[in-house]
């Protein structure tokens, strides 16, 4: 990869800017979960790492509740940003090395001294307009509008399920089921580089973060998307 702009000119240099690596919520109870964390939390890498967490059995307490008593999406949305945050934190207990962020000063203060984060999302996620408040929107979708707003270098989506074998585009996985329906929108309105990468394949992520090769198979814009207003090329 090449830079930005050269440091003399007070721009950021593409290996200044973060990754950002969701975590999803079906690793918490596998049993090398610990091995991303450490991957993620070593120090040197060629990026600044953000991590989003998914979810998890956290994220499944709000939708049996939701399932049992109703209540509206809009709710459910809040909790489940909640639930989000409480994987995030395991994550910091499970490695401490980990700092938990919950603001963009925070995560900006975090990137630039090149220490690994866990983002907290409510602070800057709720009642965000452009942030449905449903279902269609989980934290695939919310790691991909992170990157936009931190104008991030490279997304990546570490999974349990299958992840396709060649590049494929967003809209195609979130037909499979492979990622939230709201994802595919968010892809295109990010600039930077994307991709998904199976929970068994850690080397190629450690790889990547050291400049060598990509992790795993490319997430493409959908071409119906990318003409529609607002969505940034």
């Amino acid at each position: 990869m090449t830079a930005n702009a050269s440091p003399e000119d007070g721009s950021p240099t593409t290996a200044a800017r973060p990754w950002v690596i969701k975590i999803g919520g079906s690793l918490s109870d596998w049993h090398r979960l610990g091995t991303w964390l450490d991957l993620i939390a070593r120090p040197g890498h060629l990026h600044p790492v953000v991590i989003v967490p998914g979810g998890g059995p956290f994220a499944d307490a709000v939708r049996d509740a939701q399932d049992n008593w109703r209540f509206d999406d809009r709710l459910a949305h809040r909790m489940a940003l909640l639930a989000m945050e409480q994987f995030g934190l395991m994550l910091h207990g499970i490695c401490p090395t980990l700092q938990t962020a919950a603001t963009r000063e925070r995560l900006r203060s975090l990137i630039r001294a090149r220490m690994p984060a866990v983002w907290l999302p409510s602070a800057m996620a709720l009642d965000q307009p452009e942030i449905a408040e449903s279902w269609d929107v989980t934290s695939d979708s919310l790691a991909a509008w992170l990157a936009v707003e931190l104008d991030a270098a490279a997304l990546v989506l570490v999974k349990s399920g299958p992840c396709p074998c060649a590049a494929t585009d967003a809209a195609s996985l979130a037909r499979d089921g492979l990622v939230d329906a709201a994802f595919p929108l968010w892809r295109a309105r990010f600039a930077g580089e994307s991709w998904c990468i199976h929970r068994d394949d850690h080397p190629l992520l450690e790889d990547a973060l050291a400049g060598r090769g990509s992790p795993g198979c490319p997430l493409l814009r959908s071409p119906e998307l990318e003409a529609r207003p607002g969505v940034r090329a």
